[in-house]
């Protein structure tokens, strides 16, 4: 399953605070789509389903569907805030080939 660096999990929980809904969740999925094949989708989410991979990262639990796990296996989610970059990136090792938006991958 998908791994959470600090300053992704600081940032979700800066956002989760700003929700004020402590039964939320950031759920991460893997879609078809996308100019590569298929895209990365994250959004707070409080309906979990059976089936769904949970770990909590410090204070923020993030939930995977078991088809988007296998697709996430290794990956790292990561946060930057800086000149060059802001906002979320997702480094799969499982992805053979991304697109030049970063958000697409086959």
């Amino acid at each position: 399953m998908i791994t959470v660096t600090e300053a992704a999990a600081g940032k979700v929980k800066q956002l989760l605070d700003e929700e004020g809904d402590e039964s939320l969740a950031l759920r991460v999925a893997v879609r078809p789509g996308g100019c590569s094949g298929f895209s990365y989708e994250m959004f707070f989410d409080g309906e979990m389903d059976d089936t769904d991979q949970a770990v909590e990262f410090g204070k923020v639990r993030v939930v995977v569907d078991p088809t988007s796990a296998q697709l996430l296996v290794g990956a790292t989610l990561d946060y930057k805030d800086g000149l060059q970059q802001t906002g979320f990136s997702i480094d799969n090792p499982n992805a053979q080939r991304t697109c030049g938006c970063g958000q697409s991958f086959s």
